[in-house]
């Protein structure tokens, strides 16, 4: 769907910049914006798969790629309290 909105010289420049910041074009940014408003999920099935192609990974994904990697290190610490403090 297609839609033109009128707006301000400098509301559209505050897009752009944001959407710079992000890394996305102008028409994304403010179509995820859009999204957002009305509480449906920005990432479609087609939009996961053009981030796939282009080889960005969410953060899920980031994510399981690490899962298990710690599994066989031990993290406790000695539980002793027997030793002396100084305060």
């Amino acid at each position: 769907m297609t839609i033109t909105v009128d707006i301000r010289p400098e509301v559209q420049a505050e897009l752009a910049r944001r959407a710079a910041f992000r890394g996305s074009a102008i028409e994304n940014y403010a179509a995820r914006l859009l999204e957002e408003a009305v509480h449906l999920p920005a990432e479609t099935s087609a939009n996961s798969e053009k981030r796939k192609r282009e080889g960005r990974k969410s953060l899920v994904e980031v994510c399981a790629m690490v899962r298990g990697l710690t599994d066989d290190v031990d993290f406790s610490r000695n539980p002793s309290t027997d030793r002396p403090v100084d305060l």
